[in-house]
């Protein structure tokens, strides 16, 4: 008799769904396919000679140690350094309130995990990160999207929406917010919104979850102070991580928030991974103690900036009437508004045709909106990638104008 599994998963494994971006990116990583997909690093930030030096120093000073299980709360010197790092940022916040994990992604779905049981509310963005909306789904979260205008998530529709779950005896769990160069649409909330997100939690008594990983990649602009800075009453959590600012192969990042989330958070992780790996963290604190981090830092700046300008170039040149675009004063993406009725995902179709990639908007809805809308990616492709890419994607934009008539 043939084995059924369907009917024997739990119904977390049942509200899983696969990412469009990891699928999607199997099929762009054909050679000659130019991809604008995934949100990946430029292999050219990598600091690929100088991280050779520093694990064999690590494994010189600290061989054992580096190679054996550690602490979930993480390396002692690196959350030291990381902490550091924070209070520059105006977050004073001390060792208990610090705990390393296994990338930011990891930090979202700890949060659901500690957070959230089904039908629970969760605010996020309308549009919002794809790895959020997809952690809180699989623990049966109720997402409600706010709409964005130019400065980010509307405050407006925020109040009414928060308004009307508290007439109904209810209230969310947490605002989700990426409040620098937001994935995917590029913007950055302003302070006075910042600080408006913040008074309305306090009044509907509400977590805010801070999700950080592009802040330090900023072209542009003056710098908004973090929502975790600005919180009195310990109501942010704040995710990092190093994957956009160092290398995203290693897994890193952090977690700060209130000593009682932490330390909930750390059961949680412990039944996950038991520890982030050792000896990566040694090597990322070795690596921020020798200098070389804000030097690398900067010309990965440098060039993210020079790649923007350049996609932005080619759309202005190239784009036909009809489609608008975000300018992002930092980090990896910007947002395409296609025509109202056009349709990216069919879009996506003939781009591949014409060895160009995207990811269509929509997955980036809580309510499967977005259906004119694509995010494109600057960081990773080449500068002549770029170009080409850009009028690859224009001509097949001015196909389905020509086709729709």
């Amino acid at each position: 008799m043939a084995l059924s599994v369907n009917n024997r998963f739990s119904r977390i494994a049942g509200n899983m769904k696969r990412s469009a971006i990891r699928e999607l990116l199997k099929l762009t990583q054909q050679p000659d396919i130019i991809s604008f997909a995934g949100g990946l690093p430029s292999p050219e930030s990598f600091p690929v000679e100088d991280l050779q030096e520093i694990m064999v120093q690590v494994l010189k000073e600290h061989g054992a140690e580096a190679l054996q299980y550690g602490t979930t709360e993480g390396d002692v010197h690196l959350r030291e350094l990381l902490l550091e790092r924070m209070r520059k940022e105006g977050v004073q916040a001390g060792m208990e309130n610090l705990v390393i994990s296994t990338a930011s992604q990891q930090g979202l779905d700890l949060m659901g995990k500690i957070f959230l049981d089904p039908g629970d509310v969760v605010i996020c963005g309308s549009p919002s990160y794809l790895g959020g909306i997809s952690a809180f789904s699989a623990y049966g979260a109720r997402l409600t999207g706010i709409p964005f205008d130019d400065q980010g998530m509307r405050l407006d529709e925020l109040y009414s929406v928060l308004k009307e779950l508290k007439d109904e005896g209810r209230k969310a769990k947490f605002i989700y917010v990426i409040p620098d160069f937001q994935n995917p649409a590029g913007i950055t909330l302003p302070e006075a919104r910042r600080r408006r997100i913040l008074e309305l939690a306090e009044e509907f008594d509400l977590l805010v979850l801070e999700d950080s990983p592009y802040r330090e990649i900023r072209f542009e602009g003056q710098p908004q102070p973090m929502m975790k800075a600005l919180d009195t009453s310990g109501r942010v959590i704040t995710l990092g991580t190093f994957s956009k600012i160092f290398v995203p192969g290693f897994r890193l990042g952090w977690v700060i928030g209130h000593e009682k989330i932490i330390e909930k958070f750390v059961m949680a992780k412990q039944t996950a991974d038991l520890c982030t790996p050792v000896f990566l963290q040694k090597v990322a604190a070795a690596y921020l103690d020798s200098g070389h981090f804000e030097k690398n830092l900067a010309r990965t700046v440098d060039l993210y900036r020079e790649k923007r300008d350049l996609m932005l170039e080619g759309f202005r040149k190239h784009m036909p009437e009809g489609v608008t675009w975000t300018e992002p004063e930092g980090g990896l993406f910007l947002f395409m508004t296609l025509p109202s009725w056009m349709n990216a995902e069919k879009l996506l179709r003939e781009a591949i045709v014409h060895k160009v990639a995207f990811v269509a908007g929509n997955v980036f809805f809580a309510d499967n909106g977005g259906k004119n809308t694509i995010r494109i990616n600057f960081s990773y492709a080449s500068k002549e990638e770029n170009k080409e890419g850009v009028e690859r994607l224009a001509e097949v934009i001015r196909g389905e104008m020509k086709n729709h008539g």
